[in-house]
């Protein structure tokens, strides 16, 4: 399919544009998540999503009595719910011996369970619109619309910016913890704020991806881009346009192939640009590495000659 024929097409438009909305996001946000060494907490996000999206749903219809599928009002409470879902695991962290890993994989547990819960719920209930909200769980790229893709952008530009406006006490919070109280940052605030940021960019992914894979969107961005960059500001960059172009070309793939889902492809592509990295990126990639312990036995033989 030609590169014309894709952008003619108004479906192909929002799939490309949405899930590369979603890399760009995903990748710079990720970049904290994974420089703290959290990055599962992407995993604990995306699935704690479920329950928020399907109990904002439930409060749309029975409450509100609006449209349950409202994007905004999904997205608002994924965020809430997925905010409380990271703030616990590390909460858990803090209060007690058990170690951030173990906390996380309690937290998803109990977040999905109850998610699960209440699609049966919603599933078993005569709800008006509640055709398709199984998508939450795997992801469908294909039923991207306008507003979805505005709200998107609106909301992923919010998370971008509120992560410039506070950059400095984000990298604090990441690199130095122990400084920054010594500083008088509130760490608890910048860690409500950072993780904020780091769940939209997951939650305007679930329904175009799917809660399954958006842990890749966030992870594997930023674990590539650390193979080129030791700042965090080209990090960060990097991390959103290896984001970006994964997701587009994944996208443009899955639909010139035809009949592949859209979301495993861009995993499979990003990891590519993974793999690419760790054996082609000038300082930290495997060949570089083989080529530097090469060169040090040369170097040291010769040292061994000469001093014979």
């Amino acid at each position: 399919m030609s590169l014309l024929e894709f952008f003619g097409n108004h479906t192909y438009r929002m799939v490309f544009f949405g899930t590369l909305t979603i890399g760009l996001v995903s990748g710079a946000l990720g970049s904290f998540a994974y420089l703290r060494k959290q990055s599962l907490i992407s995993d604990v996000i995306s699935h704690s999503a479920l329950p928020g999206t399907l109990l904002a749903f439930l409060v749309s219809v029975t409450v509100l009595g609006v449209d349950g599928r409202n994007m905004i009002g999904l997205i608002i409470g994924a965020v809430i719910v997925g905010t409380i879902a990271a703030l616990f695991a590390n909460f858990v962290t803090n209060t007690t011996k058990v170690h951030i890993d173990t906390a996380m994989a309690v937290t998803l547990t109990l977040f999905f369970g109850a998610g699960m819960l209440l699609m049966r719920i919603i599933a078993n209930g005569a709800y008006p619109g509640k055709g398709g909200i199984q998508d939450y769980l795997f992801g469908n790229a294909s039923v991207i619309t306008i507003a979805d893709l505005r709200t998107s952008l609106t909301i992923g530009v919010l998370a971008l910016v509120l992560m410039l406006v506070f950059w400095k006490e984000f990298a604090l919070r990441t690199f130095d913890p122990d400084h920054a109280s010594v500083l008088g940052l509130n760490g608890r605030t910048v860690d409500v704020l950072m993780f904020t940021t780091i769940v939209i960019a997951i939650v305007i992914g679930v329904k175009s991806v799917g809660l399954v894979l958006m842990v890749a969107f966030v992870v594997t961005p930023p674990a590539a881009a650390r193979q080129w960059t030791t700042t965090l500001s080209g990090m960060v960059a990097l991390a959103a346009i290896f984001g970006a172009i994964g997701s587009g070309v994944g996208a443009y793939l899955s639909i010139s192939l035809g009949k592949v889902p859209t979301g495993p492809l861009i995993v499979l592509t990003l990891f590519a640009i993974f793999v690419l990295s760790l054996l082609f990126s000038p300082r930290r990639s495997i060949i570089a590495s083989m080529l530097s312990r090469r060169r040090a036995r040369k170097q040291l033989k010769v040292q061994l000659e000469a001093s014979q």
